[in-house]
């Protein structure tokens, strides 16, 4: 059999007894050690491998949901046994245990192979910036792979481990999977515990997964994002944002899609990315994505905050007593940099604090317009000899479409999205909301399946989505209209039912919308006319067969579940109304759907 490169293949593989862990994880420990990109600086010896095969004995994956998967960790992440150096070899400590969320991946069955190359203390986006050498791309040696988690994205692009952990304060964990053609994911800020990690900028600072597949990502992400009471900056995920809430199945069919206008763009006079971007676009259009241009000044202005201002003092309390008794034990670029944020004061920290909640409220009204933002990972590539030769500059040319994520508290995945004609990947990334996590991997789903591309630099063809419980049988769609719709007041009783967003779409054009008296919660009534009606917006959910009825004897008159005519010509079990109950009611079929319609009532 060809040998698995994703989570769900291995699982599989072991569960069918194709492959054993002892062969299989032998195997990839060898081809850690026999790597020449410079991806690891130390892995597991023969001892602890036999140590973690004996955790897997008499165990299967119907026992273990990541049984015997091999994984990456980025060298600022606790793993004991091993020592953590954050890439910088004075600085090396014994950690007595492991990070929190490595140890609950390691409790899940998976097996660390050992622990990545990164840019020195995790500043930089170029992957070079270590005293280990830096990482080479995994499609082309003389370019820079991303950074600062360079080793964990290149290991999981050459299928030595099927995924790694990474972190991200400016951009680590979205710059190295685009340039690698692999997947990363920024998860909401405080969702994945921090508990283990050498910080960055604490209050900034995410560990992210990079993986091949949204398939795997959500998988991974259940079990990364555990609460941990110890970490202060840990925040419980909300219901609405666990597992059962991806469902990529035309995940991206009647979304509205924000993307920045076209003279905010920046490719650094890469036409190739540009190109890819468009095309990007297109692909986007074309199924089914309304695009909306938002002004993309705030987010960038936002941005500029996280070096210039006063959170690179961040960067220096992480490592202050190491840096002030010899601040030359680090890199030069590094010194330069945390260097900086001597002589910054406590005024200089409000002031900016004040500057970023402003663009904040910008922002966040922006992003409340569409359901998620579409941008390029980074603008261009660089060689290692054009970074080496201008290291902060370029850097900063990288960190262009990243620095704002974490200052504005928004979750990202980053997405394969082509190959540039030098050969190298190019990707773009969704972003949105904090808790909007499993919405972007579900787009994600869509998209890449779209999309196609093989795995990494592996040439592995893509698998096709796995099929979620809400596509098999007893499990029946509903369409919404009004106060059901995703965020809105009774979106809840969907949500504790189990059920789970299928795509938001419209009606055919054959339908009248109206405001219902009572409330709240406000509701709308929606009435087939023939030949005089317009198409409203609707939300397509699935839910178990077994919860219909009680979501059903919650109806309250003049509503009730019929069959509605969605704008594919596919008739779906929905809300309808009597026709009495509109003869004094308000019609607002003008507005097109009841969010505008409360939006404009508001």
């Amino acid at each position: 059999m060809n040998t698995p490169i994703t989570v769900i293949e291995l699982l599989a593989a072991y569960q069918s007894e194709q492959l054993s862990p002892d062969g299989f994880l032998t195997q990839k420990l060898a081809e850690a050690r026999a790597d020449e990109r410079n991806c690891w600086i130390e892995s597991i010896s023969d001892a602890q491998l036999d140590s973690f095969l004996a955790n897997l004995k008499g165990k299967s994956p119907k026992d273990l949901p990541l049984f015997g998967v091999p994984f990456a960790i980025k060298d600022n992440i606790d793993l004991a046994g091993l020592p953590t150096t954050a890439g910088c070899k004075d600085y090396a400590y014994q950690p007595e245990s492991s990070a929190y969320v490595v140890q609950a991946l390691i409790n899940a069955g998976a097996v660390p192979l050992g622990k990545t190359n990164l840019d020195q203390f995790a500043t930089g986006l170029v992957g070079t910036r270590s005293p280990w050498g830096a990482v080479k791309n995994s499609f082309n040696d003389a370019y820079i792979s991303g950074g600062s988690s360079s080793g964990s994205a290149v290991t999981v692009a050459t299928g030595q481990v099927c995924f790694s952990l990474g972190t991200d304060t400016a951009g680590s964990g979205r710059v190295p999977a685009a340039f690698n053609n692999i997947l990363g994911m920024k998860a909401t800020k405080g969702m994945v515990s921090c508990t283990g990690l050498v910080p960055a900028c604490k209050s900034l600072d995410c560990i992210t997964l990079f993986a091949h597949t949204p398939d795997d990502l959500n998988l991974l992400l259940e079990i990364a994002g555990h609460y941990d009471e110890t970490d202060c900056y840990a925040r419980p995920n909300p219901e609405s944002n666990h597992a059962t809430a991806y469902h990529p199945e035309n995940a991206l069919t009647g979304r509205k899609i924000g993307v920045p206008a076209p003279e905010q763009l920046a490719f650094f006079g890469n036409d190739s990315a540009k190109a890819l971007f468009n095309a990007a676009l297109d692909k986007l259009k074309a199924q089914g994505v309304e695009l909306v241009e938002i002004d993309f000044e705030p987010f960038a202005q936002a941005a500029l905050l996280l070096y210039e201002g006063p959170w690179v003092a961040e960067r220096y309390a992480a490592i202050e007593t190491f840096f002030e008794a010899d601040s030359s034990r680090c890199l030069p670029v590094i010194e330069t940099i945390i260097g900086g944020a001597q002589g910054k004061t406590a005024v200089d920290a409000f002031k900016a604090i004040y500057q970023l909640q402003a663009y904040k409220v910008q922002c966040d009204a922006i992003l409340s317009t569409v359901d998620s933002v579409v941008i390029p990972t980074a603008g261009t590539i660089y060689t290692i000899d054009e970074v080496n030769a201008d290291p902060i500059k370029l850097n900063s040319n990288v960190g262009y479409y990243t620095n704002f994520m974490n200052l504005l508290d928004y979750a990202a995945i980053a997405l394969p999205a082509g190959i540039q004609t030098t050969g190298l990947p190019f990707g773009i990334t969704l972003f949105g909301p904090a808790w909007s996590d499993r919405k972007l991997l579900s787009f994600g789903g869509a998209w890449q399946q779209s999309l196609g591309l093989p795995l990494g630099a592996t040439h592995a063809p893509l698998p096709a989505l796995e099929p979620s419980a809400a596509t098999q049988e007893g499990w029946v769609e509903l369409a919404v209209c009004g106060a059901h719709l995703e965020g809105l007041p009774l979106n809840v009783q969907l949500l504790e039912r189990g059920a789970r967003l299928v795509k938001a779409t419209h009606t055919s054009a054959h339908y009248k919308l109206y405001a219902l008296a009572g409330g709240p919660p406000f509701r709308p009534g929606l009435i087939r006319s023939e030949g005089a009606g317009s198409a409203i917006e609707v939300e397509v959910w699935t839910l178990p067969q077994t919860a219909l009825g009680s979501f059903l004897q919650g109806i309250p008159q003049p509503l009730g579940l019929g069959k509605v005519e969605l704008a594919d010509g596919a008739w779906v079990t929905s809300f309808i109304c009597e026709g009495y109950a509109v003869e004094t009611a308000e019609e607002i079929t003008q507005y097109g759907g009841w969010r505008r319609y409360m939006a404009e009532k508001s």
